[in-house]
């Protein structure tokens, strides 16, 4: 076979499987089928003309030529992914994942970064998921957002607050329709209760999927949203959006800034860090 035709992504595949002898636990580490594992180990078997491995009733053993390959391919992979790792070093792209809910504390920073590191490039994927998994998804960097979490940097607690734009401030709370960031009733039953208020105020509702959604349904006039104040804090300072109530309820829960772990210490993602927790 041609050098071409080299099944370099099959290499992983045995590096693991000879680690662990085992097909099952070589899959969950490469986030694999057992199935699919066999198929790269398989066609690295075909490719070289002998087996890697000795099948028998216990399990696996490597073959007396995978045995002499396996310390040669382990060094050549560590190298190839040293080499990556380096270039990966000197990148100045920053792939972030952030909740739409956080773009309105968000972006305002994003500009910041970009004054402050005009060489870093952010790439932003906006999505409605709260989490990452840095073993499946190729980011950088993720805004995540959840309870009892302890994972990376704090950015700001969750503290609810009714808002409303300024042009509907003065109703009677019942006479106007509850905009709600989810398909439930969670935020404004959980304020009201804080308020000692009885839920049978919500006489109207609106439900939206984000609550950057039912923000801008606030600042458009469409009814009184229930919202995270720091979220909100750049519409009520420039008066598209006001607070008719000054009391607000922290949920438990937090946005926090985590980086994936094996690239934490590049210079692009470290500098991101710092000037993104740095900011007012």
């Amino acid at each position: 076979m041609s050098r071409r035709s080299f099944p370099l992504n099959a290499v992983d595949a045995f590096l693991k499987t000879a680690r662990h002898l085992n097909l099952t636990h070589a899959a969950k580490e490469l986030c694999l089928t057992q199935g699919a594992v066999s198929r790269k180990i398989a066609a690295l078997e075909a490719w070289f003309g002998f087996p890697l491995f000795e099948r028998h009733a216990r399990g696996l053993r490597l073959s007396p030529q995978g045995s002499a390959l396996l310390p040669e391919l382990q060094s050549a992979f560590e190298h190839l992914l040293t080499v990556a790792e380096q270039a990966r070093a000197q990148q100045t792209v920053v792939r972030l994942k952030a909740p739409t809910c956080a773009m309105r504390w968000l972006i305002p920073r994003l500009l910041q970064v970009e004054r402050e590191q005009p060489e870093l490039q952010i790439a932003l994927t906006t999505t409605t998921d709260h989490n990452v998994n840095f073993k499946t998804e190729s980011y950088d960097a993720a805004i995540v957002f959840g309870t009892h979490m302890s994972a990376g940097d704090l950015l700001f607690e969750e503290a609810l607050t009714p808002v409303i734009s300024p042009l509907r401030a003065g109703a009677e709370l019942e006479s106007l329709t509850f905009l709600h960031p989810t398909r439930d009733k969670t935020d404004w039953s959980l304020w009201l209760a804080k308020q000692a208020l009885s839920p049978k105020a919500m006489l109207k509702n609106q439900h939206f999927d984000t609550m950057d959604l039912a923000i801008t349904a606030a600042i458009q006039g469409l009814g009184i949203a229930i919202a995270d104040e720091t979220l909100v804090e750049e519409d009520v300072r420039a008066g598209r959006l006001t607070r008719p109530f000054e009391t607000s309820i922290k949920t438990g829960a937090s946005y926090r800034l985590v980086l994936r772990e094996s690239h934490s210490q590049d210079n692009g993602l470290a500098a991101f860090r710092s000037c993104l927790l740095n900011q007012d």
